[in-house]
């Protein structure tokens, strides 16, 4: 059997690069410029199907059974995104997370199979960025993290801007460069997540308005999401614990930013 491609088949396979050159899909290295998404999953049967479905998606994935050596190969080369299992031998998904945080804004997606501790995931003890509970769908894997690689930027700016622009909010003190999912408050760096950063551009656009829990989990979330509200509270009280920290440390301040209203929503003064 002859196995060696036809010249028809290599002048298809010719033009197939030259279009995904153009487009960007590929560098001029020759290596495939995928999105890296790491799924660290004990459950082969699991492991195997949203591998299949995110490289269908058009992802390179890795598979970690384990989560003892997770953080280091984090820390040395790191994906573009981790998707967490609760429940790993090893280290479990909690105690990665939280690692993983302390040196890092990488997207984190947790898989649990405990609805009770998606609290805590989203909180303040570890600020994973969004979670999937068991049994789920595959498609709905996949949805969830493009939703959250679509809010993190492609590549840096090249430099700050020095006034407000599109591409920049400000407001009291407070500044977002969005392009590089970057907020600082008095010029001193927030450690926020790409949901916390999001979240905070939505009320820096409008300063003073108040806005709805369903609001807010509108223009957060897209439609194929299926989210608790309690997400929302969880987010809002996540982003005001950092601001907090920030302007408690280094403008000795204790202003509040965002406001509750009771019955109706938040507001950013």
């Amino acid at each position: 059997m002859n196995l060696c491609p036809s010249p028809n088949q290599l002048q298809a396979k010719r033009q197939l690069t030259l279009a995904l050159l153009l487009m960007g899909e590929y560098n001029f290295s020759g290596d495939p410029a995928l999105r890296q998404i790491w799924v660290v999953e004990d459950e082969e049967r699991i492991a195997d199907v949203l591998k299949a479905y995110l490289e269908q998606a058009g992802f390179e994935v890795r598979v970690f059974y384990d989560g003892s050596a997770v953080v280091d190969h984090v820390r040395q080369t790191p994906p573009d995104m981790l998707l967490l299992d609760l429940m790993v031998p090893g280290k479990d998904g909690m105690e990665i997370c939280r690692e993983v945080r302390r040196f890092s804004e990488l997207p984190i997606l947790m898989i649990t199979a405990r609805v009770e501790e998606i609290d805590r995931l989203l909180g303040l003890e570890l600020g994973a960025d969004d979670y999937i509970c068991k049994p789920f769908s595959p498609r709905e894997v996949v949805a969830r993290v493009k939703t959250v690689l679509r809010r993190m930027p492609a590549a840096p700016a090249l430099a700050q801007p020095s006034a407000p622009s599109p591409a920049m909010l400000q407001w009291q003190g407070l500044a977002a460069w969005l392009e590089r999912y970057e907020a600082t408050l008095q010029g001193h760096s927030l450690p926020l997540t790409p949901r916390e950063f999001s979240l905070l551009c939505i009320f820096m656009r409008q300063p003073g308005r108040v806005y709805s829990r369903e609001q807010l989990m509108d223009q957060l979330y897209h439609e194929d999401e299926s989210i608790s509200d309690r997400a929302i509270d969880t987010h809002i009280k996540n982003l005001r614990k950092k601001i907090a920290d920030v302007a408690g440390t280094h403008a000795h301040s204790d202003r509040e930013y965002i406001q509750s209203i009771y019955g109706v929503g938040y507001k950013l003064v």
